[in-house]
């Protein structure tokens, strides 16, 4: 008897045969075990229903599709501020010149932008003689010296608060917020106000002795504009940081001494490792503003252009000289600024998500 063969003869009416259910092993509506189309149930054998949301998961509290229609809010404001003007920045630096008043218009068609401002500028931004190439290096020295700074000061105060506890780690936290609570323009001007001739900041170093005279800091020092990046931006790299850093166990660390390790080297191979991502959603968070960055360098230099930014290209292209193709390169300008910084992000996303892989794997 051939093992495949119907287990139910074919001349059985179809209803009058077997009910088909599923299998508990392998959930399929039929039981086939025949090559005739014949389906049973066998006996003794239970239904496969399926499974109750546990009471208090996710499906359980929340109906099918309910994060899918509350994400619709968020969606639609993003579309609506974000991706929205986005595209009428594109369409002003491919639009044309208004022959009435001179100035560029934003042309909505893709199949009819003019690609010549994108031309200009991306000339202008590698030619060794270009317009913007002295600002693009000069911004990228900026931000390179700027983070470099950042993670220098702030991974030891992320390291320390992650070890502290109780009401100390309360009070170091509230610290770090403090600055989020007054304006980054305002604290901008209040370094104006300390590095003056006058200033506190001279002050004192003329007081102990380690300047004979007031330094000119507000007059196109390109120490003092990577200090006010640093100053302006070391507290968004330094949650991150704290919040990767915080979920280091100290087991791990008490095990690399358990084994020998120095102090040292438990920081190089176990806690530098372990807060890799934090650094560099840290550094994504800081660096990318930076790029962007047009009133520090604007505040701290009184506007000179021996410290001017790719940031500060922008503002004068887009509301300083407003005549002729200007604003079309101004908005090229930052179209291709976006693309740039829109290259590190996806760095970021693809190492985030290749290390998440690599955790769920080990």
């Amino acid at each position: 008897m051939d093992p495949l063969a119907d287990p139910v003869p074919a001349d059985v009416p179809a209803a009058q045969r077997p009910v088909k259910e599923p299998t508990p092993a392998s959930g399929d509506r039929r039981f086939c075990p025949g090559r005739g189309g014949g389906c049973y149930r066998p006996r003794g054998m239970a239904v496969a229903r399926r499974r109750r949301p546990a009471e208090g998961s996710l499906t359980f509290l929340y109906p099918r599709g309910f994060w899918r229609w509350a994400a619709t809010p968020g969606l639609v404001w993003l579309v609506a501020l974000f991706v929205v003007p986005f595209y009428a920045i594109v369409s002003m630096a491919g639009g044309s010149l208004d022959p009435a008043t001179g100035t560029a218009v934003p042309q909505w068609n893709p199949a009819w932008w003019d690609r010549a401002s994108f031309r200009y500028v991306l000339e202008q931004l590698l030619a060794p003689d270009g317009v913007y190439h002295v600002v693009l290096l000069r911004t990228l020295r900026y931000v390179a010296a700027a983070v470099l700074l950042c993670l220098v000061i702030g991974y030891p105060v992320a390291y320390h608060v992650a070890r502290l506890r109780g009401r100390r780690r309360t009070v170091a936290l509230v610290l770090l917020v403090l600055p989020f609570w007054i304006s980054y323009l305002m604290r901008m001007l209040a370094w104006v106000g300390l590095l003056n001739d006058e200033g506190l900041v001279n002050r004192i170093l003329v007081f102990l002795g380690i300047l004979q005279e007031p330094y000119p800091w507000l007059e196109g020092k390109s120490v003092t504009v990577i200090l006010g990046l640093v100053y302006g931006y070391v507290p968004f790299l330094i949650l991150p940081l704290y919040a990767a850093l915080d979920r280091i166990s100290d087991a791990m660390l008490e095990a690399a001494w358990d084994l020998g390790a120095s102090s040292f080297g438990t920081f190089v191979r176990v806690t530098l490792p372990l807060s890799k991502q934090g650094i560099l959603a840290g550094v994504a968070i800081i660096m990318l503003p930076m790029f962007g960055d047009f009133y520090t360098a604007y505040l701290l230099s009184g506007g000179r252009p021996d410290t001017a930014m790719i940031g500060n290209a922008v503002q004068s292209l887009l509301f300083e000289t407003t005549f002729g193709y200007a604003q079309a390169r101004g908005a090229a300008l930052v179209t291709l600024l976006a693309l740039f910084v829109s290259v590190l992000t996806l760095y970021y996303i693809v190492s985030t998500a290749r290390t998440t892989r690599e955790a769920a794997g080990a």
